[in-house]
């Protein structure tokens, strides 16, 4: 198992501070070069994200692979909004993923942020916009004003004081006449701390597979891929929807284990769709 020593991140928004440091461990110097990386999105939406969080990731990747020559890549994504179950309440995810050009191997690493310092709010008075700052920390997330719309205008961004915030809402304001402007969080990397910090777990979890070499082999890279569910009843053996096994697969030679994960071997009646419909 042998990692490349040079890999290049495809970012602008100071990801390296978290990405590298991990890696360096391995011996895998990170190069990031001149890139605009809002050309494949935009938080505030004034550039849609095309396509899924992987295939953005993957675009940014090659993108600085092409540009720097270097043949291993990485690049990370997340999204950001309302959570999956409970809508009122903030969910974030982030994706991490290496790409080697030379063996066509992807890995990629995603995290769920259960508490994300997200936030966001349309308003049509600057009043509004300062309840807002009220129920954020601006020493933890800078703020993004922008134009609503069929095409959203970004105003400002980076904005990390509370006049400076107040101040563009009210340009905002004036140039959206009888609209609302969208304040929120902003989630760029470098004006999030919360997300930077997220995004250094991905790296940690990314160094810990890249050492982990395939049994089958030898690639780096070995890892978890999927979680089975079909955890079955202890009653009438049903396949519930809780997990019962991590897959760890090679991403090379596709040799997979799978592992139990449950730290019971059965789901309880309660949970069976057959005894408790």
């Amino acid at each position: 198992m042998k990692l490349p020593a040079i890999a290049v991140l495809g970012t602008m928004h100071g990801k390296a501070d978290a990405i590298a440091p991990p890696l360096l461990q391995l011996g895998v110097s990170l190069v990031v070069p001149a890139l605009d990386t809002d050309g494949f999105g935009t938080f505030t939406g004034e550039v849609p994200r095309k396509g899924t969080m992987l295939e953005a990731a993957r675009a940014k990747a090659r993108a600085a692979i092409h540009v720097s020559g270097i043949p291993v890549g990485l690049a990370s994504e997340g999204a950001y909004g309302p959570h999956p179950v409970l809508p009122f309440v903030p969910f974030g995810r982030e994706l991490l993923l290496w790409l080697d050009t030379t063996t066509g191997q992807e890995i990629v690493e995603v995290i769920a942020d259960e508490e994300p310092d997200f936030d966001q709010v349309e308003v049509n008075t600057v009043g509004a916009a300062e309840a807002f700052l009220n129920r954020i920390d601006l020493s933890a997330t800078a703020v993004a004003v922008a134009l609503r719309g069929a095409k959203p205008e970004s105003v400002a961004k980076g904005l990390r004081e509370r006049a400076a915030v107040l101040a563009a809402v009210e340009t905002a304001l004036a140039r959206a006449g009888s609209g609302s402007v969208l304040v929120q969080t902003d989630m760029r990397a470098h004006c999030n701390r919360r997300r930077m910090r997220m995004i250094g777990r991905l790296a940690n979890r990314l160094a810990e597979r890249l050492s982990t070499p395939c049994p089958a082999c030898g690639a780096a890279g070995f890892g978890i891929v999927r979680h089975e569910r079909g955890l079955p009843c202890s009653d009438c053996g049903t396949a519930t929807e809780l997990t019962r096994a991590a897959v760890r697969q090679c991403t090379v030679c596709a040799f997979e284990i799978q592992s139990p994960v449950a730290d019971r071997p059965h789901a309880s009646p309660a949970e069976c769709p057959a005894c408790n419909p």
